[in-house]
Order: C-alpha cells, then sequence, then structure tokens
C-alpha cells in the first residue's frame, strides 16, 4: 500500500499536476498544443471542432477523461485566465462570470501564434521525443519555447503532498529580464527585479504594496494583495458612483456583484443605492451608485474590506526543475529557461548543418558528374545493369 501510493504521488507530481520550467507547461497542456500542430490546426488555417481536438489528444496522447482535456484546453483560449493566450477560440469559452464553455461539440479552436513560438523547431531535433501510453506513437517530452511561458502566463496545480500557484508576469518585462541576465550571468535576483518587478495579471486590477511581489519574486513563495480598479465618477448632480473596470485575477465577477448586493440587503454596508453589472464584450464595468448622504470614499474601503474587490494572491512558484519538484525564484526559473534555450539552439545548429553537409555532399558529386559527364555517360552505358553502372561510379 505504501509502495503505491507512492508511485501514485511521483505519477501525479511529475505526469499530471505540475510545470516543467523549461516550456512552463503540464503534460496535458504540452499534448494538446503538439496534437493540434501534428494535426495542422495552426493559426494561418481554419478553426476545427474542439472535440475532434480533444479526441485526438486523449486517443494518441493522454489516456484521461475527455472533460480534463477539454477544461485545460478551454483554460488556454481564455484572455481573462492567461495573459497570452495559447488557442484562438471560436463560441463559448466561458467567462469571467463563471459561466462553463459550451459543449465540445459546439465550440471550434486553433493555435494562437504564441503557441507556434512554443513549438517552433520541434522537427529539428531539438528536443527528445518519448514513447507514448502504448507505445505506439512518439511524443515530445518537452516544447522548445522561444520565451519563458511559465512567467509570463503562470500555472497553477495541486499536486499530492504540494501545490504551485504561480503568477503570470508581463511578456515584455520578462523578456527584458531574460536578456539582463543572458548578458550578465551574475546578476542579482534584486537586481532582475528592475526588469521584473510584479506579476501582471491579464484581469487587470492594482497591486497593494511591493512586499508579496518581492517576497514572492526572490524567495519563490509571498503573498500579493490586488484590488480592483475603483473609479470615483459624478454621474448626477449630487449623486456619485463607483465604477469598477478592473477586477482582482481570478475573482467570479457574478459572485462579486452578490456578495455586494448581500451586503446591501444585510445593512453591513450603508450608502449604496443602486448596483448594475454594465458589462458588455469590450470589457468590465460594474456601476455602485452611492447615496446622496453618503460618502464614496468610505463606501469604497467597506467594499475592500467585505467583498473580492481586495483579494490576495499566494504566490508559490514550484516547478519540475530537471525532473525534480523544486521551489525556485524568479533568477532560478530564468536560468533554467536560459540553459534549455541554449540546448534547443545547439541542438538545432547541429542538425542544421549536419544538413547541410549532406547537401554539400550531394553538390559536390553532382559538380564532379559535369566536370566529367562524356565518362560518366560512356561509363553507364557500358554497364549491363543499373547495379553495376552504380557501382563502378
Amino acid at each position: 500500500m505504501r509502495r503505491s501510493y507512492l508511485d501514485y504521488a511521483m505519477s501525479v507530481i511529475v505526469s499530471r499536476a505540475l510545470p516543467d520550467a523549461r516550456d512552463g507547461l503540464k503534460p496535458v497542456h504540452r499534448r494538446i498544443i503538439y496534437a493540434m500542430y501534428e494535426n495542422g490546426y495552426t493559426s494561418d488555417k481554419a478553426y476545427r471542432k474542439s472535440a475532434r481536438v480533444v479526441g485526438d489528444v486523449m486517443g494518441r496522447y493522454h489516456p484521461h477523461g475527455d472533460s480534463a482535456i477539454y477544461d485545460a484546453m478551454v483554460r488556454l483560449a481564455q484572455d481573462f485566465s492567461m495573459s497570452l493566450k495559447l488557442i484562438e477560440g471560436q463560441g463559448n469559452f466561458g467567462s469571467m462570470d463563471g459561466d462553463r464553455a459550451a459543449a465540445m461539440r459546439y465550440t471550434e479552436a486553433r493555435l494562437q501564434k504564441a503557441a507556434e513560438s512554443l513549438i517552433d523547431d520541434i522537427d529539428k531535433e531539438t528536443v527528445d521525443f518519448v514513447n507514448n501510453y502504448d507505445d505506439s506513437e512518439r511524443e515530445p517530452s518537452v516544447l522548445p519555447a522561444r520565451y519563458p511561458n511559465l512567467l509570463v502566463n503562470g500555472a497553477g496545480g495541486i499536486a499530492v503532498g504540494m501545490a504551485t500557484n504561480i503568477p503570470p508576469h508581463n511578456l515584455g518585462e520578462v523578456i527584458d529580464g531574460s536578456i539582463a541576465l543572458l548578458e550578465n550571468p551574475e546578476l542579482a535576483v534584486e537586481e532582475l527585479l528592475e526588469h521584473i518587478p510584479a506579476p501582471d495579471f491579464p484581469t487587470g486590477g492594482v497591486i497593494l504594496g511591493r512586499t508579496g511581489s518581492i517576497s514572492g519574486l526572490t524567495t519563490g513563495r509571498g503573498s500579493v494583495i490586488m484590488r480592483a480598479k475603483v473609479d470615483i465618477e459624478e454621474i448626477r448632480k449630487d449623486r456619485q458612483a463607483l465604477i469598477v473596470t478592473e477586477i482582482p485575477y481570478q475573482v467570479n465577477k457574478a459572485r462579486l456583484v452578490e456578495q455586494i448586493a448581500d451586503l446591501v440587503r444585510a445593512k453591513k454596508v450603508e450608502g449604496i443605492g443602486d448596483l448594475r453589472d454594465e458589462s458588455d464584450r469590450h470589457g468590465v464595468r460594474v456601476v455602485v451608485e452611492i447615496k446622496r448622504d453618503a460618502m464614496a470614499e468610505v463606501v469604497l474601503n467597506q467594499l475592500y474590506r467585505y467583498t473580492s474587490l481586495q483579494t490576495s494572491f499566494g504566490v508559490n512558484m514550484l516547478a519540475l526543475n530537471r525532473g525534480k519538484p523544486e521551489l525556485l525564484n524568479v533568477k532560478e526559473l530564468l536560468e533554467a529557461f536560459l540553459d534549455f534555450r541554449e540546448e534547443v539552439v545547439t541542438r538545432r545548429t547541429k542538425y542544421l548543418l549536419n544538413k547541410a553537409r549532406e547537401r554539400a555532399h550531394v553538390l559536390i558529386g553532382l559538380a564532379i558528374a559535369v566536370a566529367n559527364i562524356d565518362e560518366i555517360i560512356k561509363l553507364i552505358r557500358a554497364a549491363p545493369d543499373p547495379v553495376t553502372a552504380r557501382s563502378e561510379l
């Protein structure tokens, strides 16, 4: 029993729940992207049914439930979950209100250009391939990512005895940090924070203070306090309103509005005259009208205290590094990526060199043949069969 549980725990840790520090992907995400690439569902091609994608992934690489694969695929297509979407979806892929995506038979998908940057050069022997679950096909053990996807898009997962919760960061800042570390490998992690000062969440919002961000980036653990972006506007004479245009990461907007309504009904927060959700496809807009005799700043502070307008993100930067789960700071994560990227470029260069040598061998033979064309024609005509001609040449 003890041995079996240990085997199960290691399987979940390595093969299910934790992302790889090199490409920032869990196995299910890697298999989705690779299967879509293999089948030609790229950004310049037409959308394909999500059910077709899920079936390919499940049948060829990922022998688990179709709903788990589809849920993972849906998340890759949500702009409120990912800083850089990896899948472009067509149809209902869920919302910030907690609405579930439509069934996979209705939605369609294809790869985003950002995902293609994770898989570029995979056909140039840049990464190792392993057998799939039934040894019938080969799949990549990692994708040759061209940018530090783990920091850009973050990750979350619960394994056995451990969990990870990595916040997303700004792509430009992460690239700047990578270049700085590449130019000066001795760069201290504190100096790296000049380029990557804090997380950058896809839903926006405001990070309160820098202590949590600094702790998370320098030690791998911390607590980042987030607030919604709220403006106080005068909507009518003597009437103000709180206008919420950005909410904290992973906060359910419909539940947030319900929280505010519950506080008003319970008279825990007074001074709110009306509450409307005016959000549309162009963005978030929640309007909280303030009564004439109330102060907008006081109501706002009460909402920060009692609702998800203010929440925290517990940073726990745990990832697989060389196949082992490790707690990494921002410098160690970038070092893991840059070391891997160096290996990818080296392997790609060797592959291209070998191809060039093979081509050169053919061209040299062709040049020799052209220079001695009469003798070669004579030899071929005199040979009794093609095999003899080939051996004499």
